[in-house]
C-alpha cells in the first residue's frame, strides 16, 4: 500500500464588540436597492404595489446572524447547536495549547506564561514562568512538557514549578510539541531557523529536520511517523527519520497551521493566507481581553483532506483564518476561527455547519471527552464545557435588516419544523440601542408583527424542541412614500449653441448634421426606489397649453427621450418632466413631481439668400433665417472642391439677417464661371445658391 507521501508528493480574520454587525447581502430583484449610508441588507420586492420583502434563506444570511445554541448549515438551515456554559479565566489573554489530562484540561496561556488547570467547573493557575507565552503542552514521559517563548527551552511542571527540561540554542522559538509514544521521544517544532528537534527523557535535544522555511509552526506524531508544517510557505513533511523528509504537498499559502490524524488513514490539515505583517498567533496583547486591531481578519482560512487517492480541499473561508483543528467523535473535522469565535465542523461532501459561534474572539480549541467536551476561546479566554446538542436558550438573532427609510412591517411567515417561535423589533438606529420597541411577543403561528413602525427591523427565532429547525424567513413591509423629484434637465439638438473657449480653426468643416430630434436627458432623486413613470410634455417658452411629446398611451420608465420636432413651428420652446410614482403605489399615495428646462431653439428650415449679385470682384448679397443666427457663410467655384468661408459685413454672426460683401477675385474665375453660394444657420440647416461671374 502506497504511504501517505508517496501517493501525494507532488506539489500540488479581530473580533470587537461590534463583530455582530457584519455585512452581507441578500440575492436581489431588479430595482430593489435601497439607499442607505450604510446598508446592512438589501430586500427583496415581489409583485404586489408597494410591498418589499425581507427574504432570509442562505447560509451567508443566518450567519450574519448571532448564534447562541444555534447551528447554520451550509444549505441555510438553523438547527439546535452546542449547548455551552462557560468558565471565565481570568489574568490571561489568550490560548496557545491544551492538554486533557487526568486531573482535567491544560491550557498554555500568554501573556504572563501560566499554566492552568480547568478541572470541577473552576480554572486555577498551577504553574507560572517569566515569559511571554506557554507555547505547547503535551504529556511525555510520564510528566508535562511545555514549549515556552521567549527562552529557547522546553519546560517540566514539578509541583507549582516550571523547571528547566531541556535546553534549545539561543533564540529558538517553540511552537508546537508532540510525543510519539512507540519511540519514547518527544518532538518540538520551532522557529525561527525551521528546525525539528527530537527530545529522549533525559532532556538531550537533537535536531532532527531542518526546512527551508524560517519556521515549523505544527506537528502531529502518528504511530512511527512525525508530520511537520511550516510558515512562510505553507508545506506539509513528513519526517521518516535524522535529516531525511519528503514534501507531502505544498499548499500555496503562507502557513500549516495546524494537522489532524483520520481514523481511515488520512490527514487533515488546516492552512492560512495571512495578510502581510499578520499572525494566526496572539502576542503582543498589553490588556486581557482587549480586541488586537492588528490581528483583526488576518487572513483567509483552507481545510485539506490528504488521503491515499490525493488532496482534496474540503472548506475555505475567504472572511476568517483557521487557529485551531480537531475531529468530533464521529470523526468529522472541526475548524476554530481567529476573528470571528466559531466553531466550523466540515463533512466529507464539503458541506459544512457553524456548531458554536461564541462571544470570544478566537475559537482555540476544540477538546471532546467521553462527558461531552470543550470549546477553549481567546480574548478574553473562557472555556465553555459542552453541556449537550440542544439548550433551552438556543436562539438565532438576525443581523439588523436595513428599510432604507420607515417602514410598517406585515405578517411574516416561515419554511419551519419543529417548535419554533418567532419575535421582532424596530428602530430607526443601524445600532439597536434604548431607541428601539421591546421585543415583540413570541408568534407561535403567522401573525401580525406589533411592533412600531421604523427603519430598521431585527429579527428572533427560538428553538424549543430538539427536531426545530427553520429554513426560510420572510419579512414583508412597506416603506413610506417619499417622492421622486427631478432635479436637472439637458436639452441637446443641432439648433443648439454650444459654448466654446479658444480659437477654432477658419474654414474648418462644421460638426454634425441639422435634425429635427431634439435628445432630452434628466436626472432624478429617488430616495425609495420605487419604479417610477415619466411625462414629457412642451410648449413655446411664450406659453400657451403644454402639449404631450410622447405617443398616446405610451409608459416611459427611462430618464431620457428622443423628441421628434419636425413638424412644429420654428422658435423657442421649454419642455416639462413630470415623475410619477404610481406605477409602484396606489393612488391614494402616488407622489408626483414636474421640472421644466430651460428653452431650447426648435429649427428646421433653412436659411434663405436674397438679392444675390456678382459685381466684377464682389460677391455680395443679404442671407435670412427664421430664427437664427446665421452661422457661416462659404463659397466655391462650380466644380472646385473647397470651399472658402467669408464673413459677413459686420465681421460676427449673430443675427438673423446678414449682408455681406465678398471680394471673390482670389477664387480666379474666369468671365462666366459659376459661383456656388452655401449659408448655415446654427442647427445645420443650409441652402445652396448660384450666381455667374460678369463677362
Amino acid at each position: 500500500m502506497l504511504s501517505l507521501s508517496e501517493a501525494t508528493m507532488k506539489k500540488n480574520q479581530a473580533r470587537g464588540p461590534s463583530h455582530r454587525m457584519r455585512r452581507f447581502i441578500v440575492r436581489l430583484g431588479v430595482s430593489q436597492l435601497l439607499l442607505a449610508g450604510a446598508v446592512l441588507l438589501y430586500p427583496r420586492e415581489s409583485a404586489a404595489v408597494g410591498t418589499r420583502h425581507f427574504v432570509l434563506q442562505s447560509a451567508e444570511e443566518f450567519e450574519a446572524g448571532e448564534l447562541k445554541g444555534v447551528a447554520v448549515d451550509s444549505l441555510g438551515r438553523l438547527s439546535p447547536g452546542l449547548a455551552l456554559g462557560a468558565i471565565e479565566v481570568t489574568g490571561v489573554d489568550a490560548v496557545w495549547a491544551v492538554h486533557p489530562g487526568p486531573q482535567g484540561l491544560y491550557l498554555a496561556t500568554g501573556n504572563e506564561g501560566k499554566l492552568v488547570l480547568v478541572a470541577q467547573g473552576k480554572a486555577s493557575t498551577v504553574a507560572k514562568y517569566p515569559a511571554l507565552a506557554l507555547t505547547s503542552v503535551t504529556e511525555a514521559f510520564g510528566k508535562l512538557i511545555v514549549g515556552v517563548m521567549p527562552g529557547a527551552k522546553l519546560l517540566e511542571q514539578k509541583g507549582d514549578q516550571l523547571q528547566p527540561f531541556a535546553e534549545l540554542p539561543a533564540d529558538t522559538q517553540v511552537w508546537a510539541t508532540c510525543y510519539n509514544q512507540s519511540e519514547q521521544a518527544l518532538y518540538a517544532a520551532t522557529g525561527p531557523e525551521g528546525k525539528l528537534y527530537r527530545v529522549v527523557a533525559d532532556g538531550t535535544a537533537q535536531v532532527y529536520f531542518d526546512a527551508e522555511e524560517p519556521h515549523l509552526v505544527s506537528v502531529l506524531c502518528r504511530g512511527s511517523r512525525v508530520y511537520a508544517g511550516s510558515s512562510g510557505d505553507a508545506r506539509l513533511y513528513e519526517v521518516t527519520g535524522p535529516g531525511r523528509a519528503q514534501v507531502v504537498y505544498d499548499f500555496d499559502t503562507t502557513e500549516v497551521r495546524a494537522i489532524a490524524a483520520g481514523d481511515d488513514g488520512a490527514l487533515f490539515v488546516a492552512v492560512n493566507e495571512l495578510k502581510e505583517g499578520a499572525s494566526s498567533r496572539s502576542i503582543d496583547k498589553t490588556k486581557p481581553g482587549e480586541p488586537n486591531s492588528r490581528e483583526a481578519k488576518a487572513g483567509s482560512g483552507k481545510l485539506f483532506r490528504l488521503s491515499a487517492a490525493g488532496p482534496e480541499e474540503l472548506y475555505s473561508d475567504k472572511n476568517d483564518h483557521f487557529v485551531s483543528l480537531a475531529l468530533d467523535k464521529g470523526g468529522l473535522p472541526l475548524v476554530g476561527t481567529g476573528s470571528q469565535g466559531r466553531l466550523i465542523r466540515v463533512g466529507r461532501e464539503h458541506n459544512r455547519a457553524i456548531i458554536a459561534d461564541v462571544e470570544e474572539r478566537q475559537v482555540s480549541a476544540y477538546v471532546a471527552t467521553e462527558s461531552g467536551g470543550f470549546v477553549v476561546a481567546s480574548d478574553p479566554v473562557v472555556v465553555h464545557p459542552i453541556e449537550g446538542t440542544f439548550g433551552k436558550e438556543a436562539m438565532w438573532t438576525s443581523d439588523v435588516l436595513d428599510c432604507g427609510i420607515r417602514a410598517r412591517f406585515g405578517r411574516p411567515s416561515w419554511d419551519a419544523t419543529g417548535k419554533v417561535s418567532f419575535e421582532a423589533r424596530s428602530g430607526n438606529t443601524k445600532k439597536p440601542d434604548n431607541s428601539w420597541s421591546e421585543w415583540s411577543k413570541p408568534l407561535s403561528a403567522n401573525a401580525a408583527l406589533t411592533i412600531p413602525q421604523g427603519r430598521f427591523l431585527q429579527l428572533r427565532a427560538r428553538l424549543l424542541s430538539e427536531d426545530a429547525s427553520v429554513e426560510r424567513i420572510d419579512v414583508p413591509y412597506v416603506t413610506d412614500n417619499l417622492r421622486a423629484v427631478v432635479t436637472k434637465i439637458d436639452t441637446k439638438s443641432s439648433a443648439s449653441t454650444e459654448g466654446s473657449t479658444g480659437v477654432s480653426q477658419s474654414g474648418s468643416p462644421l460638426e454634425g448634421k441639422a435634425s429635427s430630434k431634439v435628445k432630452v436627458n434628466w436626472k432624478v432623486d429617488n430616495p425609495d426606489e420605487d419604479q417610477v413613470r415619466y411625462r414629457v410634455e412642451y410648449r413655446p417658452k411664450s406659453g400657451g397649453t403644454w402639449l404631450d411629446a410622447l405617443e398616446p398611451g405610451a409608459v416611459l420608465t427611462d430618464t431620457s427621450f428622443e423628441w421628434k420636432t419636425d413638424d412644429l413651428p420654428e422658435g423657442q420652446y421649454v419642455i416639462r418632466v413630470s415623475a410619477s410614482d404610481e406605477l409602484s403605489n396606489p393612488p391614494t399615495r402616488t407622489q408626483k413631481h414636474a421640472l421644466i428646462s430651460d428653452p431650447l431653439l426648435v429649427d428646421n428650415t433653412a436659411p434663405q439668400f436674397h438679392q444675390l449679385t456678382a459685381g466684377a470682384q464682389l460677391l455680395s448679397g443679404t442671407v435670412t433665417d427664421g430664427v437664427g443666427p446665421i452661422q457661416r457663410l462659404e463659397v466655391k467655384l462650380a466644380g472646385d472642391v473647397a470651399w472658402v468661408p467669408f464673413e459677413p459685413e459686420d465681421g460676427i454672426f449673430d443675427q438673423t439677417s446678414e449682408r455681406f460683401s465678398f471680394d471673390y477675385s482670389s477664387l480666379a474665375g474666369a468671365p462666366g464661371a459659376l459661383l456656388t453660394v452655401r449659408a448655415y444657420d446654427t442647427a445645420g440647416n443650409f441652402e445652396v445658391a448660384h450666381v455667374r461671374v460678369p463677362r
